[in-house]
């Protein structure tokens, strides 16, 4: 029996994700995109609660003048975007590439229960598309 194509997105997202806290460096910021190849990561407190996003468009402004101006650049929670886009594990897949046609985020964080639980890519769901329509 071949391999069920995935539907939600619980099935594609990354469970053990890359995340930030507001007090991090932007400098560590950069170095854990950097490791783990994204584009931006989710902003969490201490009980992993999503409390915003930050990606390298954000910093990249900053880094450059602290790098200038031979200082440390600010902390992620004075970068970060309030404002975030998440998903649950349960939105459809083809709901989801609907919704990150055209300037939408790259990454989405995947909150269930108001905690973080993992993170969707743009890249994930073009995988779980192709995968469909090889069905």
């Amino acid at each position: 029996m071949p391999n069920k194509a995935p539907t939600t997105v619980r099935e594609i997202m990354s469970r053990d994700c890359y995340r930030v806290r507001g007090n991090a460096s932007v400098s560590n910021l950069v170095e854990g995109l950097a490791l783990h190849r994204l584009p931006g990561a989710p902003v969490v407190d201490d009980r992993d609660h999503l409390i915003g996003f930050i990606s390298e468009q954000d910093v990249l402004g900053k880094l450059l003048e602290s790098t200038y101006l031979n200082h440390e650049p600010p902390l992620v929670k004075e970068l970060m975007r309030h404002e975030v886009l998440s998903v649950t594990p349960n939105k459809s897949i083809t709901d989801l590439a609907q919704e990150m046609l055209g300037t939408k985020p790259k990454v989405y964080p995947v909150v269930e229960q108001e905690r973080l639980v993992g993170i969707v890519t743009r890249r994930d769901v073009i995988h779980a598309i192709l995968r469909m329509r090889k069905r």
